[in-house]
């Protein structure tokens, strides 16, 4: 019955940010109105905005004293040409992190939105493949 519709992100200039999301995360436009944006990714169906607002906002939250994380991911197939791509782009990106077969990096957007993308491993309960499986069975019953 439900499923992720659209994910927000506050920025505090909105035309400079529609640019950088375009060029660093291949969003295509949908629509803007007043004080915002849509977009759409040239895979998946989760739409994604950026709201306008007038002081920068968290993106993440606090885990345990000084451990923090992201609300939400961007899910690569090839983490290391994600990394390479942002990086030739200026990015400011961390260094890739092992997971027990799950990578990770951070990124940070212009007004120092910070997001993590991942790469799951293929025998990971949370790769993609693995949750269509899990989302076919599902139906099926």
């Amino acid at each position: 019955m439900f499923q992720l519709g659209s994910v927000f992100v506050p920025v505090t200039n909105l035309e400079k940010s529609k640019k950088w999301y375009e060029e660093n995360l291949d969003v295509q436009e949908i629509d803007s109105w007043e004080g915002g944006a849509g977009f759409f990714f040239p895979q998946g169906t989760a739409q994604f905005g950026l709201i306008e607002v007038t002081r920068p906002q968290p993106t993440e939250f606090e885990i345990t004293k000084g451990e923090k994380n992201s609300y939400f991911n961007f899910v690569v197939n090839d983490i290391e040409a994600a990394f390479q791509r942002l990086n030739d782009a200026g990015v400011e990106t961390t260094e890739i992190q092992d997971f027990g077969g799950m990578k990770h990096f951070d990124f940070f957007d212009p007004d120092q939105n910070v997001f993590s993308v991942v790469d799951e491993a293929k025998n990971s309960p949370f790769h993609k493949e693995s949750v269509k499986t899990q989302q076919k069975k599902l139906r099926a019953k």
